[in-house]
């Protein structure tokens, strides 16, 4: 038989250290590379109102993709690598314009559809979304009360241009949406995501799992 080489033992060989120590380490590097991924790849955000229905529901659990629009270091306007810009139809996550100057812990992040992309012309006439002059008919709009505001702009509003750089948003639900046709534009850096899969949702006065939307994409 012959002797055992350094490759045979490595495998069995106790590390010698105290396992509070192991352990300590191992939850170390899990908390780290779970904070890259949050950072960086991938977080999960939960619905708390209605402006995105039917898409959203309140209590939907959905994962956000950080990289698609490129990567953001912290506390930084610029992306790296990115795969492609926001399009229209997309569901993106983005910290809420108006929040800019608090502190950022006290900043809210908004979900909504991307209805305008940079240079487009975005009117509303009658509750009808115009994009270039052209109306923009979208499956997942609706019309279900109680209404956000008594406010004209909820239903018509002048043409804009949106600028470079910058996006207009609506949610699905119309009237219960507080979204650009209020206060403006989303700047590409304010913009933290695309929301594209329900990993869970609780219907809170069924007290229940709503198992029909688990694990379904975001359109």
């Amino acid at each position: 038989m012959s002797p055992k080489g350094p490759s045979d033992t490595a495998l069995g060989k106790k590390s010698g250290k105290p396992w509070y120590r192991e352990w300590g380490e191992a939850i170390g590097i899990a908390l780290i590379l779970a904070l890259i991924i949050r950072t960086f790849l991938f977080q999960a955000f939960k619905i708390p109102s209605g402006s995105m229905e039917d898409t959203l529901l309140i209590g939907d659990h959905l994962l956000v993709n950080k990289f698609i629009y490129g990567i953001q270091l912290p506390w930084s306007d610029d992306r790296y690598l990115s795969l492609r810009d926001p399009q229209r139809g997309d569901v993106i996550v983005f910290e809420f314009p108006l929040d800019e100057d608090l502190p950022f812990y006290k900043r809210r992040d908004f979900i909504k559809r991307v209805i305008g992309v940079p240079g487009d012309v975005v009117e509303v006439r009658d509750k009808t979304v115009y994009i270039n002059g052209a109306p923009l008919v979208l499956p997942q709009e609706v019309h279900k009360g109680p209404a956000y505001a008594e406010d004209p702009r909820r239903d018509n509003l002048v043409p804009v241009k949106v600028p470079p750089d910058r996006y207009f948003v609506m949610g699905d639900n119309r009237d219960r949406s507080f979204d650009s046709r209020f206060w403006g534009f989303v700047d590409k850096s304010e913009i933290k995501g695309l929301a594209f899969i329900k990993y869970w949702s609780w219907d809170r006065e069924a007290h229940s799992p709503r198992w029909n939307r688990i694990g379904r994409s975001i359109e």
